[in-house]
C-alpha cells in the first residue's frame, strides 16, 4: 500500500482547504454504489423467491455475489494503489455495477435465449450477474475511496469530503426507498411477470439516478495526480503483507466485520419479516426500511454533537452492541 503526497504549491508549508464545490463533486460520486446496494441487500432475496427460485438458489446467488466482491475488493486495491488512474477504475466499475444490476433485476436472458426456465440456468444466470456487480461496486469503491488522499493534503477536507460522501449515502438509501414505496403503492402484482416488472422499474429508476450522480461526478472532478509528501520526503512502498503482522488490522476488521454481518443480515430479511410475518401491506417493504434508516440517521446526528473519548465510544459501543444481538437473537425472524 502506498500514500502518496503531492505539494500542489512549493510556497505553502501548509495545504489550502479544498472548496464547496469539489467537496460536492466527490461526495456524489458513490450515489450509484449506494443506491444499487440499498436494492441489493433490501430486495435481492424477496425478489428471486418471489419469481419462483428456492430459497437455497437464491441463497447462492447471494453468496456468490459477496465471494466475488471479497476477492475483486483485494485485487482493486492492489491494482489501483499500483497504476493509479482512479477515474477509469471508478468508470469501468460504474458501467460494469449499471449493466450486471440491470440484468438481475431485468430478468433471466440465458432463460430467453435457450428458451429454458430450469432453476439451474436461473440459478447461474443470476449468479454470474451477481458477481460481475459486486466486481464492479468493488472496483467504484476503491477506487473512489482511495481518491481522497490525493484529492487535498489538508485533513480537514478530507473529513469534509468523507461526510459529504456519507450524507449522499443517505439520500441513495432513502431515493431507493421513496422509488419503491411509490411502485409497491401504485401497482399491484399478481403473477411473475408483475412483479418483475415492479422490481425492474425499481432497478432502472435507481440506476438512472445513480448514472446522473456519476456524470456529475466525473465532470467535475479532475483525476488527481500521484503526490509527494509536503515535505519534500516521499513515503516508502508497505508490503501488503505488513498489515498482517499489526494486532490493530485484525481488531478494526473484526469490529467492522461483524458489525456489518448484522446489518446486512437484518437488511437482507427485513423485508421477509414484514410480508411473511408480519402480513403488512407491500408498501411496506420499502416504509418499514426508511422509517429504520431515518431513525438511525437522526441517532447519529444526536451522537456526532458529543464529545469522544476512548472509554466513552467502547461503553456506547457495548451498550448498543450486546442488547442488540441478544434481541435480534431472540427475534422471530432469527428464530
Amino acid at each position: 500500500m502506498r500514500i502518496d503526497l503531492e505539494n500542489e504549491d512549493d510556497d505553502d508549508s501548509y495545504p489550502k482547504p479544498v472548496g464547496r464545490w469539489t467537496v460536492f463533486y466527490y461526495g456524489v460520486g458513490h450515489m450509484l454504489n449506494d443506491v444499487t446496494a440499498a436494492c441489493w441487500f433490501t430486495y435481492l432475496l424477496l425478489f428471486l423467491t418471489e419469481i419462483g427460485l428456492s430459497p437455497r438458489d437464491a441463497a447462492t446467488v447471494m453468496l456468490a455475489g459477496q465471494i466475488a466482491d471479497g476477492f475483486a475488493t483485494v485485487f482493486a486495491g492492489e491494482l489501483i494503489d499500483r497504476f493509479g488512474h482512479f477515474k477509469i477504475w471508478h468508470g469501468a466499475g460504474s458501467i460494469l455495477v449499471a449493466i450486471s444490476f440491470s440484468s438481475v433485476f431485468g430478468g433471466c436472458l440465458p432463460c430467453k435465449i435457450l428458451a429454458s426456465c430450469s432453476s439451474l440456468i436461473e440459478t447461474v444466470s443470476y449468479s454470474t450477474s451477481a458477481a460481475i456487480f459486486n466486481v464492479g461496486w468493488a472496483a467504484t469503491q476503491v477506487s473512489h475511496m482511495s481518491m481522497v488522499n490525493c484529492i487535498s493534503l489538508n485533513s480537514s477536507s478530507r473529513v469534509v469530503m468523507t461526510s459529504c460522501r456519507n450524507a449522499f449515502t443517505m439520500v441513495a438509501n432513502l431515493s431507493l426507498y421513496a422509488v419503491a414505496l411509490v411502485v409497491f403503492s401504485s401497482s399491484k402484482a399478481t403473477t411473475h411477470a408483475d412483479i418483475e416488472n415492479q422490481y425492474r422499474w425499481i432497478a432502472y429508476t435507481s440506476i438512472f439516478i445513480g448514472c446522473c450522480f456519476v456524470g456529475i461526478f466525473h465532470l467535475g472532478t479532475k483525476e488527481p495526480r500521484l503526490k509527494i509528501c509536503v515535505h519534500g520526503t516521499s513515503n516508502a512502498r508497505i508490503s501488503w503483507a505488513y498489515w498482517f503482522k499489526k494486532v490493530l488490522y485484525y481488531q478494526v476488521g473484526l469490529v467492522y466485520m461483524l458489525t456489518r454481518l448484522v446489518q446486512n443480515v437484518s437488511q437482507a430479511y427485513l423485508a421477509f419479516y414484514v410480508m411473511d410475518d408480519l402480513q403488512m401491506a407491500k408498501s411496506a417493504k420499502a416504509l418499514v426500511p426508511a422509517i429504520i434508516y431515518m431513525s438511525s440517521f437522526f441517532v447519529s446526528v444526536i451522537m456526532q454533537e458529543m464529545s469522544w473519548t476512548g472509554q466513552r465510544l467502547k461503553a456506547y459501543y457495548s451498550a448498543g452492541g450486546i442488547p442488540l444481538g441478544i434481541l435480534r437473537g431472540r427475534h422471530p425472524l432469527f428464530t
